[in-house]
């Protein structure tokens, strides 16, 4: 069980969920919002097949380069992705110099470069070039239907949904 503490604006809650990674901090607005300690993957071309297209849920490819500018302003995207769709989606970053084979293979020509792949195969115009904000973000993984995916398969514990907000006390 996971325990957090939330200061707000009008005092501090003490929060408990049923589940680690689906624990929960309360946001100034009153809202819960999901504060699971995860990590987006770095992969390269040897890791690639085990990592992406044998992988048992869709994968977020983010293709950058340690150059690239907008590619830094992407990165913080990529780590709130892992953590929001954490069920729903993996996220990798393959950085673009040292995998010269796999940007041959995807053609990917400007960076940053997303892409996603389901059950081994690169999912049909999931590719997308450029910087991204967050909406696109949201729009993107909705239009190729992982943030879909994501909401029905939420599971239950105990009889809760995951990520079920406790307020112990206020």
């Amino acid at each position: 069980m996971a325990c957090i503490t939330a200061q707000g604006m009008t005092g501090t809650a003490r929060l408990t969920t049923r589940s680690p990674c689906a624990s929960r901090t309360l946001h100034r607005s009153g809202s819960a919002r999901r504060s699971c300690v995860v990590r987006v993957s770095n992969v390269d071309e040897a890791k690639f097949p085990e990592e992406v297209l044998q992988a048992d849920k869709p994968v977020l490819v983010d293709f950058w380069a340690t150059w690239c500018g907008p590619c830094k302003l992407v990165a913080p995207l990529m780590d709130w992705a892992e953590k929001e769709y954490a069920g729903a989606v993996k996220v990798v970053k393959i950085e673009h110099d040292s995998n010269p084979k796999l940007i041959a293979k995807y053609k990917v020509y400007g960076l940053p470069t997303l892409l996603l792949f389901k059950d081994g195969q690169e999912v049909s115009g999931s590719k997308r070039e450029g910087a991204v904000t967050k909406p696109m973000l949201q729009e993107y993984l909705r239009k190729h239907a992982i943030i879909a995916q994501f909401a029905a398969n939420q599971c239950s514990v105990g009889g809760q949904p995951a990520g079920a907000v406790n307020f112990v006390g206020v």
